[in-house]
């Protein structure tokens, strides 16, 4: 059994509480939940409306992939937290499903919460597979 990685991410988003950006053991990494923030600027006021930030939150996840040599197609499971669940379930999907090959989706689980960190509407973490 290997030792645990911990990897912060230069360029990364800013994080918004005390975590790494991932964690790595025995090939498999795990992304912490990225929410819709700038990550050029985390002072700047977040994207308006779901499409936005799903679209923020999944560009942020592919920096940090990036950061540690992975991309979305190395990505087996996925959560995603939203806080208007009926609302915007739909368009989240919708936008979502861009960013895999069709057909390629990971494993997935989404989950409607009462609150995020920085007034979020949305907030997706991953785990990844080194081949």
């Amino acid at each position: 059994m290997s030792d645990i990685l911990h990897h912060m991410i230069a360029g990364g988003p800013t994080p918004v509480a005390p975590f790494s950006h991932a964690t790595e053991v025995n090939g498999f990494v795990f992304l912490t939940g990225q929410m819709p923030t700038d990550p050029n600027d985390d002072q700047k006021p977040l994207p308006e409306g779901i499409e936005a930030q799903t679209r923020r939150v999944m560009d942020n996840l592919i920096l940090i992939l990036k950061g540690l040599d992975l991309t979305l197609a190395d990505v087996v499971q996925c959560r995603i937290y939203l806080t208007e669940f009926q609302r915007d379930y739909a368009v989240m999907n919708e936008t979502y499903v861009q960013y895999f090959q069709p057909g390629k989706l990971p494993a997935r689980t989404t989950i409607g919460v009462t609150g995020l960190a920085v007034g979020a509407l949305v907030e997706i973490d991953m785990v990844a597979r080194r081949v």
